[in-house]
């Protein structure tokens, strides 16, 4: 069983219907007491960071996610709640990958970029992680967001918006995508299955 975690903040129905679709057991929960029982961990991202961490230190859950010891998949602002801080609102996050979250800025060289960074572009693999099984270097995925992750040792993926970003990290049973899966057609379902299938 999956626990998505309830946390005022994410793409929780998305999730859940995405996690539907390939028929995997899930719960959604805010309870440690609940969480404890599944086999994985998701936290889904939609939101802003500030409010994120808000939300989670009141429902007592900072603690128990930096020890986690099941298989974890934060998606998008679930990736990165997971590094040091966030210049978004200045943010305390929960410091298991160490590194800083910025916002995209413009300048000579990007001035057409548009922010947030929305829609499809590539993710380019850069070391193994078992979340891409079967899936080739270069597809693409969705993405939607203002602030990105900086290359960092946990680093497996990348994708390039004026800079290049991190796209994937992994650190032990941490795992975390800037794209959203649940929104990226039958690359992002397989990318569900693959964590599923983690032992």
């Amino acid at each position: 069983m999956i626990g998505v975690i309830n946390y005022k903040a994410g793409n929780i129905t998305s999730v859940c219907n995405a996690l539907d679709s390939i028929g995997a057991d899930h719960i959604v929960s805010d309870e440690i007491s609940q969480l404890d029982k599944a086999k994985k961990i998701i936290i889904p991202g939609v939101g802003e960071a500030h409010s994120a961490m808000t939300s989670l230190r009141e429902l007592g859950l900072v603690d128990w996610l930096q020890e986690v010891q099941v298989p974890f998949l934060g998606i998008c602002l679930g990736m990165q709640v997971l590094f040091t801080r966030s210049d978004e609102r200045d943010t305390t996050c929960l410091g298991v990958i160490d590194g800083t979250i910025r916002r995209f800025i413009t300048n000579e060289t990007t001035e057409k970029l548009k922010i947030p960074h929305m829609g499809w572009n590539t993710v380019e693999l850069k070391s193994e992680n078992p979340l891409f099984a079967k899936i080739p270097s270069g597809s693409y995925f969705y993405f939607v967001h203002s602030y990105y992750a900086p290359m960092v040792n946990e680093t497996t993926a990348t994708t390039e918006y004026g800079a290049y970003f991190s796209s994937a990290i992994r650190k032990d049973n941490f795992y975390g995508v800037q794209f959203h899966p649940e929104k990226s057609g039958n690359q992002g379902l397989q990318i569900l299955r693959n964590f599923i299938d983690l032992c």
